[in-house]
């Protein structure tokens, strides 16, 4: 078994199934683009309420990236040409609102504290400056 973390844009719309006993599942299909170039589709199925719900969230083209065990397998195309398959079960998927979300979490209790000093006078703003800076020689200074 590979544990795999796939980014890639939803492929189609993710659609909810419900196996033999009842539970709902979600399938999806990603597009996620090779360092050759070439675009590669991973199927997606998740059975965990929060993968599940997170699938059926998206919309075609949205940006996501899912982690789970990974199947890599082969096919054959009409052509004779052997393709390569994969297949992963989603046990996370994180979308872009997600992670602003915990983006701004994080930053919400790692910022530290606010001191409020009042402002220094003997600098800020800066006092006797001309209205305008004139070079001594006449010329422009860039």
């Amino acid at each position: 078994m590979i544990d795999a973390l796939i980014s890639g844009k939803v492929y189609g719309q993710p659609a909810q199934r419900s196996g033999k006993n009842g539970k709902l599942f979600a399938l999806a299909k990603l597009r996620a683009t090779g360092t050759d170039g070439q675009a590669q589709f991973i199927s997606v199925i998740a059975f965990d309420d929060g993968p599940v719900a997170a699938l059926l969230a998206l919309k075609e083209g949205d940006s996501v990236a899912v982690t789970g065990p990974l199947k890599v397998a082969t096919w054959q195309d009409k052509e004779g040409n052997h393709r390569p398959s994969l297949d992963i079960v989603a046990q996370q998927v994180m979308t872009v609102y997600q992670v602003r979300h915990k983006r701004s979490a994080t930053q919400a209790e790692s910022a530290p504290e606010q001191h409020h000093l009042p402002p220094r006078e003997d600098r800020w703003p800066p006092q006797n400056l001309p209205e305008r800076y004139e070079p001594p020689d006449g010329s422009i200074p860039f």
